[in-house]
């Protein structure tokens, strides 16, 4: 299981649409704006 890193949802990274790379690392989300928030502004949501 993977973390949506915008509104900290459990994702299963093997059936999610929505994914974006950044910094070599693969971020799964659980919709679409998750998605958009986070490749506006990766920075704001990794820690």
């Amino acid at each position: 299981m993977a973390i949506d890193p915008v509104c900290k949802m459990e994702i299963d990274e093997n059936n999610s649409e929505y994914e974006s790379s950044y910094n070599g690392k693969t971020y799964y989300f659980c919709a679409d704006s998750c998605k958009e928030k986070f490749d506006n502004n990766p920075e704001k949501y990794i820690f």
